[in-house]
């Protein structure tokens, strides 16, 4: 299960601002990476109502192939199902989901930092094409006072994932395209 709350935050202040308070805090930097998250849409998905998405982590050959439920709310925070597993070969696990009849949807990057907060929830600092962003992921009693304690308002956590965010990102620059062809 997957209990988060995200935040847009706004750009590399945000991320400077939050990294001063997570250190004063006595969290862990447990790394930086680069993704590339592969969006699949395939066979059953549109009666499964589930994702299907690989990462590549820094260009490869591991990755994470991640299936994730819809998504409820509780008191803001997003809960879903999720399951997880790594792959050795990013490529090869994308060549046979290809094979199994699975498409990719879109394709997005993101460089992120994680971080480990009293032991328990893991905050990264996200960047991508669309934003900055900060992610919280833990035991659902505890995100909503761990985030007031890293000056963000549960109140305004986003309810989209980043695959849903990157999808409008997508369409707006598409239609941006689009409209510049015609003038």
């Amino acid at each position: 299960m997957e209990c988060e709350l995200k935040f847009r935050v706004a750009g590399p202040r945000g991320h400077t601002r939050l990294r001063a308070v997570l250190r004063k805090r006595g969290a862990t930097l447990e790394g930086k990476y680069e993704e590339e998250n592969y969006r699949f849409d395939g066979p059953g998905k549109s009666t499964r109502r589930t994702t299907l998405r690989l990462r590549v982590l820094n260009g490869g050959p591991r990755g994470v192939l991640t299936l994730k439920g819809p998504a409820t709310f509780v008191g803001g925070v997003k809960v879903r199902e999720e399951t997880e597993i790594e792959v050795k070969d990013a490529h090869a696990t994308l060549d046979l989901l290809m094979e199994l009849g699975f498409r990719v949807e879109f394709t997005y990057k993101k460089r992120r930092t994680m971080w480990t907060l009293d032991g328990v929830v893991s905050v990264t600092l996200d960047k991508l094409d669309y934003g900055w962003f900060v992610e919280l992921e833990g035991p659902l009693e505890v995100l909503p006072e761990q985030a007031r304690s890293l000056g963000l308002n549960p109140a305004r956590a986003l309810k989209d994932s980043y695959s849903v965010l990157a999808r409008k990102h997508l369409a707006k620059a598409s239609r941006a395209a689009g409209a510049g062809k015609e003038a």
